[in-house]
């Protein structure tokens, strides 16, 4: 199955929570530019992308939004 994104991380501690999760999901992933945008942050050229096998999409997105949302609970 092909590899589509599934999101860009903003920093290298939600790439990393990110990874974690879709690891311990059992979701195969590749992270492209994954240490390019740590030597040079603010470059949206070098951003790292999260890409997932198609098959995958739909849950881990679900397991994203519910990352989203508790970091977003926490911040209140």
């Amino acid at each position: 199955m092909p590899m589509i994104r599934l999101t860009e991380p903003q920093s290298m501690g939600e790439l990393a929570m990110i990874t974690s999760l879709l690891e311990g999901s059992g979701i195969a992933f590749i992270v492209h530019n994954e240490h390019m945008s740590s030597l040079y942050p603010g470059l949206p050229l070098l951003n790292s992308c999260v890409m997932v096998d198609e098959s995958d999409q739909r849950r881990a997105e679900v397991l994203l939004s519910r990352l989203r949302l508790a970091v977003r609970d926490v911040s209140l």
